[in-house]
């Protein structure tokens, strides 16, 4: 049992000795002290309890402090407006930090209730290669998935990719053009891309090559054998190239389920709609209008238009009968309750559908898929260029992924040239790609999802800061402690105690962990577990210079090798979960 949980037990037992009636013990609480001056942790029982009972709250909070009978292992003292502070002993602490060292989650407890979760995240267009706007989504989602997975739920990670659509009419008719098949083989994606610019162009100086391309795109929805084909390799060549950034990038999957996976039954679904009275027909579209059950201004299916309430209707079928993504989006749905019993869904998605998204939950509502489930929409922001404007190239496109890999590597390899004891060749290149594309994923999962924030590849690449050189260097010192020794050391049975302010406050910093990982789940942010590894490794660094190790003796030495041991498990454990790997040597 975590410490904050004996403090809360005991403060509920003196309660009940005391017969003071708790409406609801959620009501008590103990969380870590915002100031150490006052203590390690605190309540505000005292006052949540105090008015209730007619007493004056410091005075309550002194009684209960009285009864608790926690002296051998804790001091309690009193403060404010009727705070409970609680301050560990040297000998707790010890055994806080040889509860963590032994365990085997390091703190992290599994939840009362798991849930089956899937994560619908990353999600590119087939046939076009990545570019930078997919690294919010792919990189908070694969760190979601990793955290939930860890606390112990369910995860089903899922790439809906958008494979099925106007793009292959245009690929397909460049294809039959002239298709670079050396070139598709060696990157298929940039082919692809080649194929689909030309098409593109081509029907922006002709009209017939744009109805050219309709036709070759219903074709394929008609089932032609040739355009099928085509169709088929480009899906098969774009997971290729797909696969190839993705592994760069440490994130997998569990199902590839695109947009042609749900085609047969799109018509069937809209069918359904209609007859139950969800959809109607309107202008020759099918559409889902309001329920007029809420107000105007929280309601997805209206819009404001000069001081009027318009509607604005979900499209799920086109006038020319064809479907779009909210029809996919809702055949989504259905499989995913029906066929791996969702209990929760998180699209981790551009704030940009957040229109979309409100009026689907609304809809699976009303199919009646809303009961004992939850559905959320995890939104972030935008990438920055250094102009403060949304990142582009130059000719104002967005910058392809791998590019942004490869000058991410690039900078970092400049680093590692200037300042790593690496001598190998080739281990300098593996440590500049490691580092290289951890730094841009920490430099993302380090902001709040909803923070526009600015790239900036020297920034992210140095050593000292907020970055992941800092982390993993933190992490490469701790255990580079264990290779002086080349491993001449058994921890195991050791004596823990800690009587150094820097033992102390590196034990209270990394016995938080288990309470940070829970919580970065509680919004969806994995900056607080970014921001908290970066506070172990300024805890750590502090302990480091302030209390000799391999110079110290006896009980000494071997309690902060145990703390070298376990901090190291800590920033490796908790990298991971942001999808960041460790090098041994830097």
């Amino acid at each position: 049992m975590m410490i904050v949980d004996q403090l809360r037990e005991r403060i509920l037992e003196v309660l009940r000795e005391l017969d003071v009636e708790v409406p609801n013990e959620g009501m008590v609480q103990v969380t870590g002290a915002r100031d150490l001056r006052f203590g390690d942790f605190q309540s505000n029982v005292a006052m949540v309890l105090g008015k209730r009972l007619g007493r004056v709250p410091l005075e309550f909070a002194g009684e209960v402090g009285e009864k608790m009978g926690v002296e051998d292992w804790c001091e309690v003292t009193t403060a404010g407006a009727g705070f409970l502070n609680f301050t560990l002993k040297p000998k707790a602490w010890a055994e806080v930090a040889r509860g963590q060292w032994e365990s085997d989650d390091l703190g992290v407890q599994q939840v009362g209730s798991a849930k089956t979760v899937v994560v619908d995240f990353s999600a590119p267009n087939v046939a076009k290669p990545m570019h930078v706007g997919h690294i919010r989504s792919t990189i908070i989602g694969e760190s979601l998935s990793r955290v939930a997975r860890k606390v112990g739920h369910r995860v089903i990670k899922d790439n809906h990719l958008g494979d099925w659509g106007t793009q292959f009419g245009m690929v397909t008719w460049a294809w039959k053009r002239g298709v670079d098949e050396e070139g598709l083989e060696k990157d298929p994606l940039q082919e692809l891309l080649r194929l689909y610019r030309e098409a593109s162009n081509a029907s922006k100086e002709d009209e017939g090559v744009k109805e050219e391309c309709r036709a070759e795109l219903v074709k394929l929805q008609q089932g032609d054998e040739e355009n099928t084909g085509i169709w088929e390799r480009c899906v098969e060549l774009s997971k290729r190239g797909l696969e190839r950034i993705y592994d760069r990038l440490g994130v997998g999957f569990d199902h590839w389920m695109g947009e042609s996976a749900y085609h047969d039954v799109l018509g069937p679904l809209v069918d359904r709609l209609l007859g139950e009275g969800l959809a109607r027909e309107s202008e020759g579209a099918v559409c889902v209008f309001s329920n007029g059950e809420g107000k105007p201004k929280n309601d997805p299916f209206k819009i404001n238009r000069d001081g009027e309430w318009e509607d604005f209707p979900m499209i799920i079928r086109k006038k020319d009968g064809a479907f779009n993504y909210a029809t996919t989006d809702l055949a989504t749905v259905e499989y995913r309750v029906r066929e791996w019993e969702a209990d929760e869904v998180w699209y981790v998605v551009d704030f940009r559908q957040g229109g979309h998204f409100s009026q689907l939950f609304d809809i699976t509502e009303r199919m009646g898929y809303g009961k004992g489930r939850k559905w959320v929409h995890v939104s972030f922001g935008t990438i920055l260029g250094k102009d403060g404007k949304p990142l582009k190239t130059r000719a104002g496109d967005l910058p392809q992924l791998e590019d942004v890999l490869d000058d991410a590597v690039k900078a970092a390899a400049v680093v590692v040239n200037e300042k790593s004891f690496v001598e190998d060749v080739e281990e300098r290149e593996r440590l500049a790609e490691l580092i290289g594309v951890n730094s841009v994923k920490f430099t993302e999962l380090s902001h709040h999802r909803m923070s526009d924030y600015l790239f900036d590849l020297e920034k992210m690449v140095s050593l000292e800061g907020d970055t992941a050189p800092y982390l993993l260097n933190s992490y490469v010192r701790s255990r580079s402690i264990f290779r002086k020794l080349d491993g001449n050391v058994d921890l195991d049975g050791g004596q823990l105690e800690l009587s150094e302010k820097a033992e102390i406050h590196l034990v209270r910093m990394l016995s938080g962990y288990g309470a940070q990982v829970h919580q970065v789940l509680d919004d969806f942010r994995p900056n607080l577990l970014a921001t908290y590894l970066l506070e172990v490794a300024r805890a750590f660094h502090s302990f480091y210079e302030a209390c000799p190790v391999l110079k110290s003796e006896g009980v000494t030495r071997m309690s902060r090798l145990i703390l070298c041991d376990l901090t190291s498990r800590v920033l490796k454990d908790g990298l991971n979960l942001l999808s960041i790997e460790v090098p041994e040597r830097m």
